[in-house]
């Protein structure tokens, strides 16, 4: 597929690009190319080929969906400035 100058000239302004004039053609050689490109890819029978997300083939760990409470109050109560009875004590702001 050919384009023109004209076509690139309406291809850049929907993209709202602003291309000077002189540059028109050789945008219109590179939008042609590229267009023949894809006409190519288009043309090669991928049937039977099943999509992959990864070039090697991989498998993710997975571990069960369990709720749990962490069992880690100590640990994040070390943290904490001031711990009493297993929560976080915190001045009173209410009288």
């Amino acid at each position: 597929m050919s384009i023109d100058k004209d076509t690139a000239r309406r291809v850049a302004h929907l993209a709202r690009i602003e291309v000077a004039e002189e540059a028109l053609e050789p945008l219109a050689r590179d939008l042609s190319r590229i267009l023949d490109f894809m006409d190519e890819l288009s043309q090669v029978d991928t049937d039977g080929v099943e999509p992959m997300t990864s070039v090697t083939p991989m498998e993710l760990k997975r571990r069960d969906d369990v709720i749990t409470d962490g069992n880690r109050q100590d640990d994040i109560l070390k943290n904490a400035p001031d711990a009493r009875e297993g929560f976080f004590a915190v001045p009173k702001v209410v009288e």
